[in-house]
């Protein structure tokens, strides 16, 4: 079983509520390979939705350099951040926003919600069955006998609430179990369990 909190409650709160689970932290933050998860995660390589030819270091590098504000366009060098910094792109700065640009020559821009669904969501599927293979299979294992509690700073599951937003969490839980907005995803049933996540370590 995958459950999500939110990585500001006390390790020991979230323990008392779910004895005997594993802490799994997929924040920016975390400390084991699991920081992989992370949509700052520089992973390299990362096809930008609607954009023949470029590419980015991570999920919140395309996600941030397609927006559009009031006084400034998309922004192709925030594909090349790999710092795990700086990759915001604010209101206070820059305006109003517009909306996501759908690709970087693009014409029509795309909606908040829409954009999570046409760029988002499938930039960070890209990442899971590209780059983090091993993690997820790992984690699709250790879910079959234990409760895996995703600790993210957002805990919101709803693609369609615009008012929080879309924890990455969510998606990889998602994943894991073949639920919207991956319930194409096909979840073997036939392997054996396996006994290498007694730790949260052993993540790395």
């Amino acid at each position: 079983m995958i459950l999500i909190e939110s990585k500001r409650k006390k390790p020991e709160t979230i323990l008392k509520a779910y004895p005997g689970a594993i802490l799994a932290d997929v924040t920016s933050g975390a400390k084991d390979g699991l920081v992989k998860l992370s949509p700052f995660y520089p992973h390299g390589g990362i096809p930008v939705p609607f954009s023949e030819g470029y590419t980015a270091t991570c999920v919140e590098a395309i996600w941030q350099g397609l927006k559009v504000f009031e006084s400034c366009d998309v922004d192709v060098e925030m594909f090349k951040n790999d710092t795990m910094k700086n990759i915001k792109r604010t209101v206070r700065r820059f305006g109003k926003p517009l909306g996501h640009r759908k690709g970087v020559n693009g014409t029509e821009l795309l909606g908040y919600i829409e954009a999570r669904k046409q760029v988002y969501i499938p930039t960070y599927r890209w990442v899971l069955e590209n780059k983090v293979v091993d993690i997820i299979e790992r984690l699709r294992e250790a879910s079959k006998t234990k409760t895996i509690v995703l600790l993210d700073y957002d805990t919101n599951a709803d693609v369609e609430n615009p008012k929080k937003p879309l924890s990455h969490a969510s998606l990889v839980k998602a994943y894991v179990e073949g639920l919207y907005p991956y319930d194409d995803v096909i979840v073997s049933q036939n392997s054996e369990p396996s006994s290498d996540f007694i730790q949260l370590d052993l993540f790395n």
